[in-house]
């Protein structure tokens, strides 16, 4: 007998707009610098979501009841986050609602609605509606509207996020008073939160803001220690969150290093730019590659504030553009290399190297072939290019042994430190 194929666009629960004005919206950690920004930039536009904060071993433990051990470590944390909060009995499940980003592209995070649709069904919570956050048009709901204020508001979190990241991880390792980065990042946080809050923002106050907590951070005490700096680039989810790459970052710190992570905001700017190849290479259309362009200009307009002042820094860098990352990598990589993070992951690398940070750690979920050939895959061809080049791939997973990732990324340091060493007796 033949089988109908049914498209799940038929069957999914649609969010209407009823529904935005009682339901309660949950979401996904993925950054902590920048979420919490996120969170507050949402509630401005008068949707009721809440940043869940359980993103730990019990979120993991979780999605392994729910989501099919084959598909990726990400996808498996973040139903994990969503299953695990729903089940603990603070909602009511027939007035909450979940959202999640959706890409579209050839990764496996494509389909983590699609993943987070079959674990409510699997535990008899179809009713909760599953909102996709894409600029594509791959969904829609009625009740859910992405429009300007929303975009101004995300990108200036977003861009606030980048700085704490850049401030944070740069002055935490040589602060003088312990807990001062932390405190100053605090104190911040608090400020940005009531500024996303405004019902009108002022693009001259955001200005005014950057400037004044870039040069507060840059005025923090500090020892004159000589630490190596270690890059992080990697898969999105792994690379940012701290469940899902050990805490990389505080290990690093613990270990006598300095973490340094590219800006989240670049990844949306890849994003846009492989647009403009897929009309030029690809048959895409004009259309998107002209959008694509001026995506890019609007977003390097809010975050040109933050760049200017930490050009004016003392002990900051600023990010480099995202032409200048695809110039990077193109010649390790073809820029046609678009699925997971693909040439950009490479371009990031190769941006650390022209930054100082030759010490790369790559985050990638165990069996992610995309990131494996764009991060694994070239760091032969790194090290050809780049001789003082210093890259370790670790493999994240729920059966991954800590211990062994520890040992790896131990071995990396020791022979970033012994350079270090060797480099500092040359100058004396």
């Amino acid at each position: 007998m033949e089988r109908k194929i049914q498209s799940t666009e038929n069957k999914r629960v649609i969010f209407t707009e009823d529904m935005r004005k009682e339901y309660t919206i949950l979401c996904p950690q993925m950054s902590p610098m920048h979420f919490d920004m996120i969170e507050t930039a949402f509630k401005a536009c008068e949707y009721n979501i809440v940043l869940m904060g359980n993103d730990n071993k019990r979120a993991i433990d979780m999605g392994l009841k729910y989501v099919n051990n084959d598909a990726c470590y990400p996808s498996l944390i973040v139903v994990g986050q969503i299953m695990d909060e729903l089940l603990s009995g603070k909602y009511d499940l027939n007035r909450t609602a979940v959202i999640m980003t959706q890409t579209g592209g050839g990764c496996r995070a494509t389909n983590y609605v699609g993943f987070i649709r079959r674990a409510l069904k699997k535990a008899n919570m179809e009713q909760i509606p599953v909102i996709s956050l894409n600029l594509g048009g791959i969904e829609t709901n009625p009740g859910f509207k992405i429009n300007f204020p929303m975009i101004e508001r995300i990108a200036y979190g977003a861009v606030l996020g980048d700085i704490f990241m850049r401030c944070v991880y740069r002055m935490r390792p040589y602060e003088v008073t312990k807990g001062s980065v932390n405190e100053l990042h605090q104190k911040w946080l608090a400020k940005c939160r009531a500024f996303l809050s405004n019902k009108h923002l002022s693009y001259r106050t955001f200005k005014k803001m950057c400037r004044q907590m870039i040069e507060e951070f840059d005025a923090i005490p500090i020892t004159d220690v000589k630490k190596p700096r270690v890059g992080i680039v990697g898969e999105i989810l792994v690379k940012y969150a701290p469940v899902a790459n050990n805490h990389l970052v505080d290990l690093l710190e613990s270990e006598g290093a300095e973490a340094v992570v590219p800006d989240l905001i670049d990844f949306l700017l890849y994003c846009f730019y492989n647009q403009q190849y897929k009309a030029k290479h690809l048959g895409g259309k004009k259309k998107s590659a002209l959008f694509s362009k001026v995506g890019i200009s609007f977003v390097e307009f809010f975050r040109s504030a933050a760049v200017k002042a930490l050009n004016n820094s003392e002990h900051f860098t600023a990010p480099c553009s995202i032409y200048e990352t695809a110039k990077n990598a193109e010649s390790i990589v073809s820029i046609g290399n678009q699925t997971g993070e693909g040439w950009f992951l490479t371009g990031e690398m190769v941006e650390l190297i022209h930054m100082g940070v030759p010490n790369i750690v790559c985050c990638q979920p165990f069996a992610c072939l995309p990131n494996h050939i764009v991060g694994k895959g070239v760091i032969k061809e790194l090290r050809r290019q780049y001789p003082a080049s210093n890259v370790v791939a670790i493999d994240y997973d729920p059966g991954a042994s800590e211990v062994n990732q520890l040992n790896r990324i131990k071995l990396m340091l020791g022979s970033a430190v012994k350079k270090l060493t060797n480099e500092n007796s040359e100058n004396l």
